[in-house]
């Protein structure tokens, strides 16, 4: 089975293509361009299906990154995997983009992934290893986070923009002592890895559906100027 893993809710435009029977990741792009989300996700689809070798019509299954994440970045993900999913008549999955860049990190130790969710605000969640999530995603300002939390080793670019919040950011104790080369933003190959695992184990995935979690940042003007024909 042919599992094909995206997400743009991180500034990280990033797709994979994994081979489920053969566990094995075929082929990936990450490129980072936080306001070319649209531009760059369908060639970086494209790129991955040629260099694995195989047409878009060959994938039997979609995941896709729900974010949290900014509103703009995180629909042209979710409004793309909706597309390809009823196009080819696949399964679309969804799943939270912090259990990506967790699973990434390879942490067997508490942490909290934390990213960038602009406003002087991170989008946060606590682990117990990277496979783990304790409780739902949130966001707040790094200031007003628990004391407990900000002292933990912590991966994301959140952790890194407010690294004299996060005194443990991108730090875990290691063979070789303090790492300091953990992830900043999402990997498709990452999210598809970990999709293949929970898929082998019949666990149940959350609906592709955007977790804000805010309001977006556009709105409507409260007071229009009442313009009346002569």
């Amino acid at each position: 089975m042919l599992l094909l893993a995206l997400d743009t809710a991180t500034p990280a435009v990033t797709v994979a293509l994994y081979d489920t029977d053969g566990d094995r990741l075929l082929a990936a792009c990450d490129q980072t361009d936080a306001r070319r989300h649209g531009e760059l996700l369908l060639p970086s689809v494209d790129r991955v299906l040629r260099e694995a070798g195989h047409p878009l019509q060959d994938v039997d299954r979609i995941v896709v990154g729900i974010g949290p994440g900014p509103y703009t970045g995180l629909r042209v993900g979710l409004a793309t995997a909706e597309s390809f999913g009823a196009a080819l008549g696949v399964p679309v999955l969804g799943m939270c983009t912090l259990d990506g860049i967790a699973y990434a990190s390879g942490l067997e130790t508490p942490f909290v992934v934390a990213t960038d969710a602009r406003r002087k605000e991170v989008y946060w969640a606590r682990y117990s290893d990277a496979r783990t999530r304790l409780g739902d995603p949130s966001v707040d300002r790094p200031g007003e986070l628990p004391a407990d939390v900000t002292a933990m080793p912590a991966v994301g670019a959140g952790a890194r923009l407010y690294e004299e919040i996060f005194r443990g950011a991108h730090q875990a104790a290691g063979p070789g002592g303090l790492r300091t080369d953990l992830p900043l933003d999402q990997s498709a190959a990452a999210l598809a890895c970990l999709a293949a695992e929970r898929l082998a184990k019949g666990e149940e995935f959350p609906p592709p559906r955007p977790l804000y979690l805010r309001r977006p940042d556009a709105r409507v003007p409260a007071n229009y100027k009442v313009v009346t024909p002569k």
